[in-house]
């Protein structure tokens, strides 16, 4: 959608075109402009942006895509120059789909020139929330759809829409092939930007030649004249070139009779400058021909690209959550896939998996996620990130089930087997529930070789008379990307573990690591205090509160928001009470109440813990309101990171409101030393961090706008609305005291054991030729993280059809070698890593390992 007013059209009665009726400019040899014509030229790209969803349901852009095609194809037979550029991969996929006919006519203008498909993604999607691995599939999919429709591939990225863009996207359009970027925010009232034109660097060095579409990409179906006038006032005159997009959008439609008769009249004109049906394509191979010199005067940009609409990150809580649901389902399903078709020849489910896929990318269209769409969109959502979810359960599920099937358990009378699988490619302990019955004494856990594990009671999650029913927690210690054996026996421990000193009441938790102390009047930190370094980077931070609720007058995009963290109520506390204590860990729960909303905190510290682990319930029953949790710390002169898709990325501490993936950090000193704080949290994407006398990081962790409301509409008092956001929602953050360096923390690491936890399934006694415990992958939990394990997308003549395709990254911003070992198939990589670089591989059981780029496609080819 364009969140800025759609351009007037020209008054009543303005003239369309000079030329006679049924003129057509193939029948009139094309006159001299007059010498007077200003010395530009201006690539009149032909466009038609739909928005698939927003303030329709994707069923009413399912048939625009065809309409708007329909116009396209019969604009081509009227006008022999008239030049069409798409994007959005999706709507090229629904036209084959349900006129066959029409999608072979688009093929013939393709092969003809004229159609130029460019982006390359499944949709514009918007480019702060998703994971990494998200963008990586948007191009995976959408370009290879156009390669096998096509054979071609587009070159130019182009995402017109979207609110902003991360800074590690030029590595990942040149992976997709793509070495150019279209786009149109932030506009030049919105950033620092002044180029039209301008290399833009991601942190590994990668560029991409961009540039930011002027005025507007879309204008009203007459006279070009306005969208002309308006483009050129915030060119950068110095070019001599630009892009003008016209064509009606939004709801699509395309460029119409009288915008192109108007193109034509202005150009013979010479109104404006030779005016000339264009591509993306040609625009930017005129730039790069004008050589070195030109291309070295060009600006650099070293950052992302923000700031519009930042209330985006935090409407709609419920998408946020099912997107990274979903996202988190899908790779691991991958992962399982690849296991089962490379150990036991089971064929890899490509299709079942791109269909999962698409579900989830489609909806991180930039109006599903960020929240902006109507009401109904979302029960759409819903429905189709859980037909992604369903279809990942029953792959892993599966795959779980054959590798359980093959584990050698003996017989061993009272004792229920359980076998526990780790996703991630890196070593994990975590705690693990499971809920048992016919066991009146309760159960204690060992693992394969017998061997203690540290356990403790829980509540059951079903509340009936069985006496015999209940839950246990228990440390889980597994090897990487695998599983580990373990038993449920009967009665408590013989030899429970130790505590290692912890200990808990109505306002400590402490172990051997850290201590927590809260203050019982506000329910919050008064110390956290690292016990092996001394330093507590919360003991004396005043003048912010944990929780801020604040009158929140912005529409559902937070247009024009610089900031929200703004002053605000406190929430009162209600009860404070201990919620656990056990010898595997302590946790205390904190109630707290505003207006019909409640808020309850329980913190969980484990017996081995160095960070302090909250598990987050929020009813949330206010109307245009907001709610800031904010972590206040006792640093001085801090420095603020931010979690970028696939990477980091500094920022200023100034209060604004940022996007991140799942964590922020705040490193400075405290009486000198080094200490810093970073908070990683699930499903919340809109952060700030904040200067003072105790700075602080913020998470904006609720607002609750009328859905899809856009000013400068004003919302009638007397109106009736639906707001966001009214309900009960869970999520969890942790916070990790450090000693400056937050990268030995591994936060990356951590916000995706966060977000995806190991799975715990009982079992049968068997024999197997497997042993008590496996592993299939293992990245070393060193700087270079694995962040894809799946089978290839080109089927290898192999049992499963499968290679295995790994990616991974660099996290530290620094040069590091990496062995990524394959016990799967008893091989592994040794490769390099430049600086938050990007790499893929494609390892087959025998034969030389080739690198790839995000396409999966060889590096030398093309």
């Amino acid at each position: 959608m364009t969140s800025t007013p759609q351009p007037t059209a020209p008054p009543a009665g303005a003239p369309l075109s000079n030329a006679p009726s049924g003129f057509r400019p193939e029948t009139v040899p094309a006159a001299p402009r007059p010498y007077a014509t200003p010395d530009r030229v201006l690539h009149m790209i032909g466009n038609a942006h739909l928005d698939p969803v927003w303030l329709w349901p994707w069923q009413e852009g399912y048939q625009e895509a065809r309409a708007t095609f329909r116009s396209v194809l019969d604009r081509m037979e009227e006008y022999p120059d008239f030049v069409f550029t798409c994007d959005q991969i999706v709507l090229l996929s629904w036209v084959e789909e349900q006129d066959p006919e029409l999608f072979a006519r688009i093929q013939e203008r393709v092969a003809e020139g004229r159609w130029v498909n460019a982006g390359g993604w499944w949709v514009e999607p918007d480019n702060n929330m998703p994971m990494g691995e998200s963008f990586a599939r948007q191009g995976l999919y959408g370009q290879r759809y156009l390669l096998s429709r096509f054979g071609k591939l587009a070159e130019v990225g182009m995402n017109v829409d979207p609110f902003g863009h991360n800074a590690m996207l030029p590595q990942i359009l040149q992976g997709h092939r793509l070495d150019s970027y279209m786009f149109l925010r932030p506009g030049k009232h919105e950033s620092d930007l002044d180029h039209s034109l301008f290399w833009w660097e991601a942190p590994d060095g990668t560029r991409v030649l961009a540039y930011r579409i002027p005025f507007e990409y879309c204008s009203p179906p007459g006279d070009v004249a306005w969208q002309t006038e308006k483009s050129i006032a915030q060119l950068d005159s110095s070019l001599g070139e630009a892009m003008v997009f016209y064509g009606v959008g939004n709801h699509g439609g395309g460029p119409t009779k009288a915008n192109i008769d108007s193109i034509h009249r202005y150009d013979r004109m010479g109104s404006f400058g030779r005016m000339k049906m264009s591509s993306p394509r040609e625009y930017f191979d005129e730039m790069l021909a004008r050589g070195p010199a030109f291309l070295d005067s060009l600006g650099v940009r070293r950052d992302d690209l923000q700031h519009h609409a930042p209330g985006c990150y935090s409407a709609h809580s419920g998408i946020k959550a099912w997107q990274r649901r979903a996202q988190f389902a899908v790779l691991n399903a991958e992962r399982w896939a690849a296991v089962s078709a490379l150990e036991s020849g089971v064929d890899y489910p490509r299709d079942d998996l791109e269909r999962a896929w698409k579900q989830v990318l489609f909806n991180q269209f930039h109006d599903i996620l960020p929240g902006s769409a109507i009401e109904q969109s979302y029960d759409d959502a819903r429905d189709q990130l859980g037909e992604a979810v369903a279809i990942s359960k029953r792959i892993i599920t599966r795959a779980h089930n054959m590798i359980a099937a093959r584990i050698d358990i003996p017989f061993e009378a009272a004792t229920q087997p359980v076998v526990v699988f780790n996703p991630h490619p890196w070593a994990v302990e975590e705690d693990v529930e499971l809920q048992y019955g016919v066991q009146p004494n309760g159960v204690h856990v060992v693992d394969g070789d017998g061997v203690t594990a540290v356990s403790q009671r829980v509540q059951s999650v079903a509340t009936t008379d069985d006496k015999g029913r209940g839950a246990v927690a228990f440390r889980a210690s597994l090897p990487p990307f695998g599983y580990r054996l373990y038993r449920l026996r009967p009665g408590p421990a013989l030899d429970p573990a130790p505590s290692r000193g912890l200990v808990v009441t109505e306002t400590v938790l402490e172990n051997e690591f850290l201590r927590a102390e809260l203050d019982p009047e506000t329910g919050w930190l008064v110390s956290l205090l690292d016990k092996e370094t001394g330093v507590d980077v919360v003991a004396g931070a005043s003048g912010a509160t944990h929780t801020q609720i604040v009158d929140d007058p912005t529409d559902t995009w937070g247009h024009r928001v610089v900031s929200y963290a703004w002053e605000g109520a406190p929430m009162t506390v209600d009860r404070i009470a201990v919620r656990e204590s056990g010898a595997l860990r302590a946790s205390i729960r904190v109630e707290r109440s505003w207006g019909r909303s409640t808020l309850v905190e329980e913190f969980v510290l484990g017996h081995d813990a160095r960070e302090l682990r909250v598990e987050v319930t929020l009813d949330w029953r206010e109307q245009a309101h907001l709610l800031k949790l904010r972590f206040p710390t006792a640093l001085e002169a801090p420095k603020a990171t931010y979690e970028i898709p696939f990477g980091e990325l500094e920022r200023p501490v100034d209060g604004a409101e940022e996007p991140a993936q799942s964590w922020v950090d705040l490193t400075g000193t405290i009486d000198g030393a080094a200490a810093g704080l970073t908070v990683v949290a699930t499903n919340k994407h809109g952060w700030d961090v904040s200067p003072g006398d105790a700075p602080s990081i913020g998470i904006t962790a609720v607002r609750s706008p009328v859905y899809s409301w856009h000013d400068p509409r004003l919302l009638d008092e007397s109106g009736y609305y639906s707001f966001q956001d009214q309900g009960v929602q869970r999520f969890r953050y942790e916070l990790v005291p450090h000693r400056g360096d937050h990268r030995a923390a591994q936060p990356a690491r951590r916000a995706v054991e966060l977000g995806q936890r190991v799975r715990a399934m009982l079992e049968s006694f068997h024999e197997g030729p497997l042993g008590p415990q496996g592993s299939y992958a293992d990245d070393g939990r060193g700087a270079v993280m694995v962040t894809a394990l799946k089978g290839s997308e080109d089927p290898a003549d192999v049992p499963g059809g499968a290679d295995l395709i790994v990616r991974a990254v660099e996290t530290r911003g620094e040069t590091s070698d990496a062995t990524i070992e394959l016990p799967l198939i008893g091989r592994s990589i040794e490769a390099s890593f430049e600086p938050y670089r990007i790499r893929t591989f494609r390892v087959p059981r025998e034969g030389d390992i080739v690198e790839l780029d995000l396409l999966e496609l060889p590096l030398d080819e093309g």
